[in-house]
């Protein structure tokens, strides 16, 4: 069995209840953070809902109010190359067509998210075994399929945030990072709680969520108590 370090042993040795009211696990989880770099805040969402049922998955998008603190790498590909320039501006790190298709075929994914128009979605269909593992593959609920490159880059850049269900019916999100003020890292957190009840899926029969947790990345998880949501 793995031995603990003495600065984990610490952070666990803070959690002295159960659960918490959302406010106070966040102010918990930043006396937890002591690490030398400055740790993303994680939250964690086991819903009640079988993903392999159609009406039963949860994929949407989410703008956190005060950001990810996290700059994040966006390849477009679009289907004439000519506007890549005007692109680029607007705040892309990577612009291609056939060329980008080319290069995520040989599995060099470079990107932490792919936007791209309908149009082009035929000729990534051959690309879902790199992209699909790997939660990159764009489609319109994600808003990573769009009409309108220049505002969907504008707000991924801004803070907007994918939320996705696993095949296990948990949600990981990164909500900021521990250098927030714990007031921004609780309004993020907040709107993330806000959307996953609002986008509940039709298919699910009694209780949605089960468990909701937060953590930093090398922390402890801290348990939210889901009666102090209401």
């Amino acid at each position: 069995m793995p031995t603990l370090s003495k600065r984990t042993k610490l952070a666990r040795n803070l959690i002295i209840k159960p659960s918490y009211s959302l406010e106070d696990a966040v102010e918990l989880l930043k006396q937890t953070s002591t690490t030398k770099f400055i740790e993303s805040a994680e939250a964690h969402f086991c819903l009640n809902i079988d993903t392999k049922y159609s009406d039963q998955q949860l994929r949407t998008t989410i703008t956190l109010p005060r950001g990810t603190g996290k700059d994040i790498n966006i390849a477009v590909l679009v289907a004439d190359i000519e506007t890549a320039p005007e692109i680029l501006q607007a705040g892309a790190n990577t612009v291609g067509s056939n060329d980008l298709i080319e290069e995520i075929s040989k599995g060099n994914l470079d990107f932490d998210l792919l936007l791209t128009t309908p149009e082009m979605m035929p000729r990534l269909t051959k690309l879902g075994k790199v992209l699909g593992p790997r939660g990159l593959m764009p489609s319109t609920k994600a808003g990573t399929v769009t009409t309108d490159l220049k505002s969907s880059l504008a707000d991924f850049k801004a803070g907007k945030v994918e939320c996705r269900a696993d095949k296990t019916g948990v949600v990981h999100i990164l909500f900021g990072k521990m250098d927030f003020e714990k007031e921004a890292l609780a309004e993020n957190l907040r709107s993330i709680y806000d959307s996953i009840l609002l986008n509940r899926p039709t298919g699910v029969k009694g209780k949605y969520l089960k468990t909701f947790k937060i953590c930093t990345t090398m922390g402890p998880s801290i348990n939210i108590d889901l009666s102090t949501l209401a």
